[in-house]
């Protein structure tokens, strides 16, 4: 992906100033854009907002600038990638026929490194810390650089890298739709599951989102895919021009990694001792797959990749090992928001499992835990305002210890004072963290607080 001119002297509009909104108009400074900026929160006392102001940014906040589209001629918007294609200054580009698209858009216009990039519906931090990790283990020449949904803006890194490095690219559903250019020289679909529904309606939609991380592929590129999700294998396969690369851990003979004899294989080569890597669960025996098969084909030896297998356990907020508190092992899955990312979680423990879980009510039903929860769970506490639906689910189940509470703060100690030596104490919400936390990570961070005060007390 080189230099190209796609957005210089443009006039843009930002729509939301989070990081990547910042980051972008930024960026779109330096390209000799004139930048507009709405945001619906209040600016006034925000210091990005008054840097941008005085490098020439038209700011407008507080409310929505629908009348700049009577007074300017937008040629792009970036939206930030959670705001709705139903919002009002959304659905009003789309009525002028403005292309609307996010920032790593803009970061690729102008990028010079390889770009990997890492999209699924479970797993896509894991493998994207993973591959950095490796890289950067194993590259003779240049640097790898986690960017985008993983935290990192594509363009607060993009302007400083060499053709010699490396953009590892975590991307979400929200992005992709906005990124009608992306060319990525490997691209990883991990597993795609229905979630996020409420944003994209159908699953087919949430599908050719996903879809989209290929669409400009070419032959001389690369795709790797789930060969144990055989539908969507299907639909991937008849929408990518790239070099298929399938993965599978069911044995499925195409796959590029096998396990046997007790270790991990690529293409028939021994890389590691399965024993020997320190993260833990079937899903991140998934994770390491996809990582490995990436890795490989950046020509990165088994050195490098054992350095990482044997030292990584695993990322913050996901499966994250908290402590161990008089026998009990407590983990953090803070970054577990929908069912399928709890399912995982849940069925990663072979011991008895104390459960905590609950967050934002979308109207969903919890029944797809119950067989989960019936061979895992001993006892689950319960809150947030999904707590009543999953106690439910929980009744389902066989659980006959289920507990309710108000707060994650309440359900800690809780859940400790039932727990006994020898069981998992599991964080995983299975539900969103909006109702009572602004993020997944303020989320986990504030669980890791309560478990951290159990020892004090």
């Amino acid at each position: 992906m080189l230099e190209n001119a796609d957005y210089k002297n443009k006039t843009v509009l930002v729509l939301g100033m989070g990081k990547s909104g910042y980051s972008a108009a930024r960026v779109l400074l330096s390209l000799g854009c004139q930048v507009f900026l709405n945001e619906s929160k209040d600016l006034t006392q925000d210091k990005n907002a008054q840097e941008l102001q005085a490098k020439g940014v038209l700011i407008h906040s507080g409310e929505l600038a629908l009348d700049w589209f009577d007074h300017y001629d937008f040629d792009v918007v970036v939206k930030s990638p959670g705001i709705s294609y139903e919002n009002q200054m959304v659905k009003k580009a789309l009525e002028q026929n403005i292309s609307i698209v996010t920032e790593p858009e803009i970061g690729f216009s102008i990028c010079r490194a390889k770009v990997i990039g890492i999209t699924g519906s479970n797993g896509k931090t894991t493998t994207t810390t993973l591959v950095t990790d490796m890289l950067n283990n194993g590259l003779q020449k240049g640097k790898a650089y986690a960017v985008g949904n993983i935290g990192v803006p594509v363009c607060d890194v993009v302007q400083n890298v060499t053709e010699e490095d490396v953009l590892v690219t975590e991307l979400s559903s929200f992005q992709l739709m906005g990124m009608p250019s992306i060319k990525p020289d490997i691209a990883a679909i991990i597993d795609i599951y229905p979630t996020h529904l409420d944003y994209h309606k159908t699953f087919d939609n949430y599908v050719n989102a996903k879809l989209s991380i290929t669409s400009n592929q070419s032959a001389e590129q690369f795709l790797l895919v789930n060969e144990d999700q055989p539908d969507i294998f299907k639909i991937e396969e008849d929408n990518s021009q790239a070099s298929l690369i399938p993965i599978s851990l069911e044995g499925k003979s195409e796959s590029a990694i096998s396990i046997k004899s007790g270790f991990l294989y690529y293409q028939n080569e021994p890389v590691i001792k399965i024993d020997e890597i320190k993260l833990p669960g079937q899903h991140n025996l998934q994770n390491i797959s996809f990582a490995v098969a990436i890795v490989k084909l950046m020509g990165i030896g088994n050195e490098a990749i054992q350095k990482t297998l044997t030292s990584f356990t695993g990322v913050k907020h996901r499966l994250q090992y908290v402590d161990e508190i008089d026998g009990r092992k407590v983990y953090n899955d803070s970054k577990a928001t929908n069912i399928e990312a709890a399912l995982v979680a849940i069925n990663s423990f072979a011991k008895p499992e104390v459960l905590i879980a609950g967050g934002l009510d979308r109207g969903f039903e919890f029944d797809e835990l119950v067989p989960a929860l019936k061979e895992h769970v001993n006892k689950i506490v319960l809150y947030g305002e999904t707590k009543a639906l999953m106690a439910k689910a929980a009744k389902q189940a066989g659980i006959t210890d289920i507990s309710v509470v108000d707060t994650l703060e309440q359900a800690v100690p809780l859940a400790f004072s039932k727990s006994v030596p020898g069981e998992v104490i599991l964080f995983s919400p299975a539900a969103a963290s909006w109702d009572q936390f602004k993020s997944f990570e303020e989320r986990g961070d504030c669980f890791i607080k309560y478990v951290k005060s159990l020892v004090v007390n």
